[in-house]
């Protein structure tokens, strides 16, 4: 078996070519007409353009499920900052009585939700790190982590902690000090 690999002059030059390396090939293995070939002629756009469509999709396929990665993890922020808030009723009445501000308060808890969201966020990082270089070792493929990647991935990481927190912050923020230094 052997291979030819040849190089058309542009890409619109490569339907003319196929056709004439065909008629050629056809020629020179003497197939009359209506005869099969017996050789193979591969275009590799359409290899490039298959892959590019695979990448397409798997990065589609990715960012799906990162999406679900942080709406999931932004409702698991939510949920431990709305226990923070009532296993913490009587603090936050101690403070609004002692004379914090609504605003104080939910700047606390925001703040708290922002680095629940940002220690999770480097431990991810952490984790994805060490798999890209497991993965790189196993496999021997280059696997890069670039510095712009990891700033984005802090950047959503914050954005989720602010977003999924604001509701427990402002229901904190809320608390009427009486209420809240009844609270049991």
């Amino acid at each position: 078996m052997r291979f030819l690999v040849v190089r058309a002059a542009s890409k619109e030059a490569m339907p003319v070519a196929e056709r004439d390396m065909t008629r050629l090939l056809r020629q020179r293995h003497r197939l009359a007409d209506g005869v099969d070939n017996d050789f193979t002629i591969r275009n590799l756009t359409a290899l490039v353009t298959t892959a590019a469509g695979t990448t397409r999709s798997m990065s589609l396929m990715l960012g799906a499920i990162a999406s679900i990665s942080l709406l999931v993890g932004g409702i698991g922020i939510m949920n431990i900052m709305l226990v923070s808030v009532t296993e913490r009723t009587r603090e936050i009445g101690i403070r609004c009585a002692l004379g914090a501000r609504a605003g104080d308060i939910r700047l606390q808890f925001l703040l708290e939700a922002l680095a629940l969201a940002l220690v999770g966020c480097l431990l991810g990082v952490f984790l994805g790190a060490g798999g890209a270089l497991l993965a790189s070792a196993v496999a021997r493929i280059a696997v890069v982590v670039t510095l712009s990647s990891v700033i984005l991935a802090f950047l959503v990481a914050g954005g989720v902690g602010i977003f999924f927190g604001f509701y427990p912050a402002h229901k904190a923020a809320l608390l009427k000090p009486m209420d809240a230094l009844r609270y049991q």
